[in-house]
């Protein structure tokens, strides 16, 4: 194994409306490790020994400016000995933020295209255009998500998990933790995604991972869409007072970009009869909370 794990924690919650009888606890997964946090932990550790094994000294990756994967790519090929290439959405804005300035520590070597150009990523030519300029690769897609990141986050979870909770809980991106999740829980456990994104594409997403680990036939899952409050990387003064109000009942911290979301979206559901009373529910803290502080820098002290 090329990165060091911490065994997670398992920490319960305060739900302060509940009539009926919801326990809910936190997975601390965010604890894995000090920067390749949470999920992106899982998500990089296939990806990194497939690298090794085929020979390879250097990854390439994508993400906007503000991107938990990229810093955990960055800190992640550090501490495996690779070299790490960033190609980073937009242009580039001095001085860099804290996101960006602690991934170049980390020896990323950052390069910026325009949004028209970023949307390309996934094109042959793209790709062979970006393997004439900087030379042989192992490619990590935006988000980490493919087969083998799938394989990582199955291990986010164990049976004993799946076996003591009714539902398991996890916001959702790009798809692949939450593919992970509902593969491992196999049928037993309710898997819900909490979506941090506009619009509804996210199940078509998760459908076609499963298919591609010949998993179709799972059904014990959905996405919600409920709680994006506006969209990627959105937010409103009701989200930021629910993450500050947060942290100071159950002194855990959330990011707004994803596990505010999520755990906004358990509450709302324990509140409403949106889980099945008396159940017990498995929150997946994903990580992401080095983006607390870039957030802060662009929008204020918003979150303490």
């Amino acid at each position: 194994m090329l990165l060091q794990q911490q065994s997670p924690s398992i920490d319960p919650i305060k739900v302060a409306i509940n009539p009926h009888n919801i326990t809910v606890d936190m997975l601390r997964i965010d604890k894995v490790h000090e920067q390749v946090s949470g999920n992106k932990w899982y998500k990089l550790k296939y990806n990194l020994l497939k690298a090794k094994e085929e020979g390879h000294t250097t990854l390439l990756t994508f993400g906007g400016a503000y991107s938990n994967h990229i810093i955990a790519t960055a800190v992640a090929a550090k501490e495996a000995g690779f070299k790490s290439i960033g190609i980073i959405r937009g242009e580039e804005t001095m001085p860099l933020n804290p996101t960006l300035r602690q991934a170049t520590f980390m020896g990323m070597d950052l390069h910026y295209v325009s949004r028209t150009d970023y949307k390309l990523k996934t094109e042959p030519e793209f790709i062979n255009n970006l393997e004439a300029t900087f030379g042989e690769f192992y490619l990590v897609p935006e988000g980490g998500t493919n087969q083998v990141a799938i394989r990582g986050a199955e291990e986010i979870i164990d049976d004993t998990l799946v076996a003591n909770y009714d539902y398991i809980i996890s916001a959702v991106g790009t798809g692949g933790t939450l593919t992970g999740l509902i593969s491992k829980a196999d049928g037993a456990a309710k898997v819900i995604g909490v979506s941090s994104l506009k619009g509804d594409f996210l199940t078509g997403e998760v459908k076609k991972w499963l298919a591609s680990i010949n998993k179709e036939y799972l059904t014990n899952w959905k996405v919600s869409n409920a709680y994006h409050f506006g969209g990627y990387a959105k937010h409103t003064r009701e989200l930021i007072a629910f993450i500050n109000n947060f942290k100071i009942e159950n002194n855990i911290a959330l990011d707004p970009i994803y596990t505010g979301k999520m755990m906004y979206g358990i509450m709302d559901m324990a509140a409403n009869q949106k889980l099945e009373t008396h159940s017990k529910v498995l929150a997946i803290h994903t990580g992401g909370l080095q983006g607390i502080e870039g957030f802060n820098k662009r929008f204020g002290k918003l979150i303490v």
